[in-house]
């Protein structure tokens, strides 16, 4: 069993497929799609606007998700977000990596095959173009990905999928 919680009356809404780590928290209206993956301590709390969890897409240990009024949060298909990462309140389009301890806020939408270095924080309402390389505090693009290293982003999804399925077996 999934650690979900209802709050408010909105319960998640949690794929079979998906795996969710014993010490994950699923809060409120939130969705995990299809072979989605929330790994340990990750925390997915949607108490005050949605959030969703796009398919193939994985949290990694210490993710948290959160939302603002007004500002749902929604992680597209093929997503990795880095350990310790923070998504708050914004978009992150399909096939993007997201670096350990990066820092996304609320309005802020990530283009499509991003990669968003460790670290880096995208200011409230920034729009990070598609196939962008984001670094610094505050982040800014610093170049377009090249197609070697979008080929890496979306292996590590394709890893992390796989990695997900052992790690719910393993909990079966």
């Amino acid at each position: 069993m999934a650690p979900s919680y209802t709050f408010a009356g909105d319960t998640p809404a949690i794929h079979e497929s998906a795996f969710v780590a014993p010490t994950a928290s699923i809060i409120g209206k939130a969705t995990l799609a299809q072979d989605s993956s929330a790994f340990y301590g990750v925390s997915v709390r949607a108490d005050t606007s949605a959030i969703s969890v796009g398919a193939g897409s994985n949290l990694q240990d210490n993710v948290v998700l959160h939302a603002d009024p007004g500002f749902p949060c929604r992680v597209g298909e093929r997503v990795s977000v880095g350990h310790s990462a923070v998504v708050h309140g914004c978009t992150v389009e399909d096939d993007c990596l997201i670096g350990m301890s990066a820092t996304i806020l609320n309005g802020a939408v990530i283009g499509s095959g991003s990669l968003i270095a460790a670290g880096a924080v995208v200011l409230e309402g920034t729009v990070i173009p598609p196939r962008s390389l984001v670094a610094g505090v505050p982040a800014k693009v610093r170049r377009e990905l090249t197609d070697e290293e979008f080929e890496g982003v979306k292996h590590n999804a394709a890893h992390y999928k796989e990695l997900a399925a052992a790690h719910r077996d393993m909990h079966a």
